[in-house]
């Protein structure tokens, strides 16, 4: 089976100028689980995508792929 990306964490911290380095310490997890995030191998839970918005200051959503126009 095939990876599906349902997180676009890595694209908006890009956006955002900031590393997963940065996002890692302020949420107090490793660098490896927020790569691991990055390249959608695991997926966060909601209240850490919740996190993680406020920390890069964006919708939720705007953290996930969309799957409107796949259904």
């Amino acid at each position: 089976m095939s990876k599906i990306n349902l997180n676009r964490i890595k694209s908006v911290l890009a956006e955002k100028n900031r590393n997963g380095k940065d996002l890692a310490s302020h949420l107090g997890k490793t660098e490896t689980t927020v790569s691991r995030w990055c390249t959608n191998e695991i997926q966060p839970s909601i209240e850490t995508l919740y996190e993680i918005s406020k920390y890069l200051k964006v919708d939720i959503r705007e953290l996930l792929v969309s799957t409107a126009g796949k259904l």
